[in-house]
């Protein structure tokens, strides 16, 4: 891909996206830790990519780590979560990002509960919730 294809993309993007969202979704920022809108979301849906909708987590597998970010311990079936090795900030960990659209979404850790064991600590920004009651809230 090209430096124009990126910038059309990032203007998209930025065009479509808050300054933290951007900073988060496209650039692989981290929101500040218990400050989004759905690490207390308790309700029962599904929670689906910021940028593209691609659902990625059923609200049954969320539980509270305590971390600071809303996590889970089992992506939807239907895999829109991808990995990749994150070498940054002088740590050894896996990158979380939507498979659709490329998306950063966190990261995950194997500490997570049963059946598991993983823990998928995920940006609320990147992520909207879609509540079984058809009621969105965008994190």
């Amino acid at each position: 891909m090209s430096n124009d294809s990126n910038s059309n993309n990032d203007e998209k993007w930025r065009s479509s996206l808050s300054a933290e969202e951007f900073r988060v979704c496209r650039e692989a920022g981290t929101e500040r830790p218990f400050t989004g809108a759905l690490l207390d979301e308790n309700r029962d849906g599904v929670y689906v990519c910021k940028c593209c909708d691609a659902p990625l987590f059923p609200s049954d597998t969320k539980f509270d780590a305590g971390c600071g970010w809303p996590s889970f311990y089992k992506q939807l079936e239907d895999g829109n979560v991808d990995y990749r090795e994150d070498l940054s900030h002088g740590m050894r960990r896996v990158e979380i990002f939507c498979k659709q659209c490329n998306s950063h979404l966190g990261h995950v850790f194997p500490d997570g509960p049963a059946p598991t064991g993983q823990r998928y600590c995920v940006n609320s920004v990147s992520m909207t919730f879609k509540g079984k009651d058809n009621v969105e809230i965008k994190g």
